[in-house]
This record gives C-alpha cells, sequence and structure tokens, in this order.
C-alpha cells in the first residue's frame, strides 16, 4: 500500500471538509451568493476522496 498517497488522501479530505464547513457558515449567516454550486461540488470531490480512501484501506496488501 502507499500510505504517502493515503496519507496525501487525507489532508486532502481534511482540507476539503474545512472548505465544505466554512461555505456552509457563510450560507447560514445569509451570504445568499454562496449558492453557486460551490456546495456540491465539495461534496462531489469528498465524496470520490472518500472512496478512493476506502479501496485502499480495503486492499488485500494491507
Amino acid at each position: 500500500m502507499n500510505y504517502v498517497y493515503l496519507k496525501h488522501l487525507y489532508a486532502k479530505r481534511a482540507e476539503l471538509e474545512a472548505k465544505l464547513e466554512l461555505h456552509d457558515a457563510r450560507y447560514c449567516f445569509g451570504e445568499e451568493e454562496v449558492d453557486d454550486g460551490t456546495d456540491s461540488d465539495l461534496r462531489q470531490r469528498l465524496s470520490e476522496i472518500a472512496d478512493e480512501i476506502a479501496a485502499l484501506e480495503s486492499s488485500p496488501g494491507r
């Protein structure tokens, strides 16, 4: 297993989660202009990374 790549994916996931939290907070405080598709893009990217992490973690070489 490529632990360096897995560590990179964990870091990227944390970064995307932080961006999504910030986006959600801005939306909650009435900044309607943030409703530009960023939310769905971040969620899609998070889903892709989560799938890739799951695949790596369940690989037989682990």
